[in-house]
C-alpha cells in the first residue's frame, strides 16, 4: 500500500490505558519504514482525556501508554497532543461540547494528506464513532457521486487491536446523565417534525453495559412501543457469548418490551463489514416498509466489541440522509461512562488480532 509513492500521513490515536494501541502502531510504523515510501510528512494526533475516573494502576498505564506511543511514532514524524474534555482556557466542558470541540480540532488537521489512519484501539467508542463518521463525511461529501469511495485518492484506514474477550472484561461504570449524540446523528430524535414517526431501535449488546443502556432509554425518550432489534455477536470466538448477552438483557429488552426473539440480529464478531451489511440491510427494510406511515426513525446504540461497533458506524454513515426532506432519520445516542474498571494485568497481557479497514482511496478508483 505504501510502496513507491510519497506519503503525507495523519495518524489519529488515543492516549488511554489500552496498551493494545502500541501493538497496532508498532506494526503500522514498521510497515511504512520497510516499504519504499517517501515520507514527506507524518503527524500523530494523540488524543488525551480529562473526564474519566481510573484507579491508580490504570492511571499509570495511561501515562506509560501515551509516552510509548509518542516514542514509537517519533521515528517517522511529530506528535501533537489534542485534549478532549477541556476548553482552550482549561475549563471542563459538557460531554457533548467536548466531543464537538475535539472532533473539530481533529478535522482542522486534515489538509493535503495522502493517508489518514484512525486507530480505535485506545479510544472510547463515542469518540472513534464521531471521528469515523466525520472524516468519512469530509472525504465523501456526496455518497452518490461516481467513484465516491476513491475520495480523491486519500487512503482512509481504520486500525484496531481486537480482543473481544478483553473488551468484555472492561467495566463501564457511572454513566453520565447527559446523553451524548454522535455529531450529525441527533435530529432523528430531537427534531419536532419527526416525533410522530415510528421508531426502530437497534441496541448492539455488549457485556456489562446494562446501566448505560437504561440511561439512554431514559435520557433519549425511546418509547415503549418502539420496534426493538437487538444485535448480538454470532459467530463468536466464544460460542455461548450471544446466549449470555440475551440473558443479561432479558428483562429490559424482552420481558418489559415484549421483543420477539425473531427480531434478534446475529452479526459476525470478527467481520465488521458483515455487521455493516446485516445492520444496513435491516435499516433499509424498515425504511421501505414504514414509508407508508410517513417516515421512520432509526436509533442505534452501540455497546458491542470494537469491530462490530465500527461496522455499525459504517452502516449509520451510509444511511445518514443526504437532504433534510428525507422520510427517515438515523440517531446514535450514547451515555458515556465516567469510570472504567479492568485489571491492568489483563490489559497488559492481551494478545490482540490486528485488523485494518481500508475505507477510501485509490483501491476504490
Amino acid at each position: 500500500m505504501f510502496d513507491n509513492r510519497p506519503v503525507r500521513l495523519l495518524y489519529i490515536g488515543g492516549s488511554g490505558f489500552d496498551v493494545r494501541a502500541q501493538v497496532v502502531m508498532r506494526e503500522c510504523v514498521g510497515s511504512i519504514l520497510e516499504s519504499s515510501a517517501t515520507v514527506e510528512s507524518a503527524s500523530l494526533a494523540l488524543i488525551n482525556f480529562s473526564n474519566y475516573s481510573l484507579d491508580e494502576e490504570l492511571e499509570q498505564l495511561t501515562v506509560e501508554n501515551g509516552q510509548k506511543l509518542a516514542d514509537i511514532f517519533s521515528t517517522i514524524g511529530n506528535v501533537e497532543h489534542v485534549r478532549f474534555g477541556l476548553s482552550e482556557e482549561g475549563e471542563e466542558l459538557s460531554s457533548s461540547s467536548a466531543l464537538r470541540a475535539g472532533r473539530d480540532a481533529i478535522l482542522q488537521m486534515v489538509a493535503d494528506q495522502t493517508d489518514i489512519i484512525l486507530d480505535a484501539s485506545s479510544l472510547p467508542r463515542v469518540i472513534y464513532l464521531a471521528l469515523l463518521t466525520s472524516i468519512l463525511h469530509h472525504l465523501i461529501p456526496d455518497k452518490e457521486a461516481d467513484n465516491a469511495l476513491a475520495a480523491g485518492g486519500v487512503n482512509f484506514q481504520v486500525l484496531v487491536a481486537e480482543d473481544a474477550a478483553l473488551d468484555g472484561q472492561i467495566m463501564a461504570e457511572d454513566p453520565s446523565s447527559e446523553i451524548v449524540w454522535v455529531p450529525g446523528f441527533s435530529s432523528a430524535m430531537q427534531a419536532e417534525s419527526v416525533q410522530d414517526w415510528p421508531l426502530v431501535w437497534f441496541p448492539i449488546l455488549g457485556e456489562h453495559r446494562l446501566n448505560q443502556l437504561q440511561q439512554i432509554v431514559k435520557g433519549s425518550d425511546i418509547p415503549g412501543e418502539a420496534e426493538v432489534c437487538p444485535v448480538v455477536p454470532h459467530p463468536s470466538r466464544d460460542p455461548r457469548r450471544a446466549d449470555r448477552l440475551l440473558v443479561e438483557y432479558k428483562e429490559v429488552l424482552f420481558e418489559s418490551r415484549r421483543t420477539p426473539t425473531s427480531n434478534v440480529l446475529y452479526v459476525h464478531e470478527a467481520q465488521p463489514f458483515e455487521a455493516y451489511r446485516q445492520l444496513l440491510g435491516a435499516m433499509k427494510r424498515y425504511r421501505e416498509s414504514m414509508a407508508i406511515l410517513g417516515g421512520c426513525r432509526l436509533v442505534v446504540t452501540p455497546f458491542g466489541s470494537k469491530l462490530i461497533t465500527l461496522g455499525a458506524g459504517l452502516a449509520c454513515f451510509e444511511m445518514r440522509p443526504q437532504d433534510l426532506g428525507a422520510q427517515y432519520g438515523v440517531a446514535i445516542p450514547h451515555a458515556e461512562p465516567t469510570r472504567y474498571v479492568v485489571a491492568a494485568q489483563a490489559v497488559s497481557e492481551s494478545k490482540p488480532d490486528i485488523c485494518s479497514l481500508l475505507l477510501t482511496g485509490a483501491a476504490y478508483a
